[in-house]
Parts: C-alpha cells; structure tokens; sequence
C-alpha cells in the first residue's frame, strides 16, 4: 500500500510544522480498473451498483488492518477486472489516501460481490 501526495502532505504537516493538519474522520474503499498514483488517477469503477464502502481500522505498531468486514453490493452488471484498491476520506469525491495493487486480480460479473474479511486489509509504514 502506498500514500498519496495528499496524505504525505498531512503527515508531514502534522509532524513537522505548528500548523493545523486535518484528520480524516471516515474511511471509503474504492475499487479500480486502472492503477491509481500517488496524485490520484486510475480508473475506479462506476455504474453496475458500485458505491464505495466505509471501512474501519485498527492499528498496532507500524500496521493498520480492517477491524470488520467490507461487503460491496452485488454487481448489477460487469464490473470488469479489480486490478486494485484505494481508501479515501470520502464515499464519493473526497481524498485518496493510499492505494494498491491487489495481489490477485478478480474479474466481477453480473451478480457477484467483492468482499473484504476482517483482517484481510493491511497497510503498513515501513
């Protein structure tokens, strides 16, 4: 998983100025198509029933996991092939935080749903 410019933009902010650096205070799981960067960018899905949804986080150490289950609704049509995945701060527009490359790629189609277990959803500060 890696940070985008606006969130290095926050922690560096809030780590190494007096300034005011607002915290996020909702977390979206979006799913992309196309590579996201750290500017943002890529192609998330739209249409066929997709919306992005809430996640939630613990964190120990240098590592945050999903503290519950993310459950996308069924795919009303083709979703094409989810080749990675983004948090933003916001169900729709808002921020992306962080990005990555799924592991494996998963072709959706009419009917299915991509689903995220407790703990399957790791970000980690190296």
């Amino acid at each position: 998983m890696s940070f985008t410019n606006a969130t290095e933009t926050l922690v560096l902010s809030w780590l190494f100025t007096t300034g005011t650096a607002t915290r996020p205070t909702e977390w979206h799981l979006g799913l992309f198509t196309a590579a996201p960067g750290e500017a943002g960018g890529g192609t998330e899905l739209s249409g066929d029933g997709y919306a992005r949804k809430a996640i939630a986080f613990t964190a120990s150490g240098n590592l945050a996991t999903n503290s519950g289950n993310v459950e996308f609704d069924a795919a009303t049509g083709s979703w094409g092939t989810v080749t990675h995945v983004a948090v933003f701060d916001a169900a729709t527009s808002g921020n992306m935080l962080a990005y990555a490359t799924l592991d494996e790629s998963k072709v959706i189609g009419s009917g299915d749903i991509f689903r995220v277990p407790t703990g399957d959803f790791d970000l980690t500060l190296t």
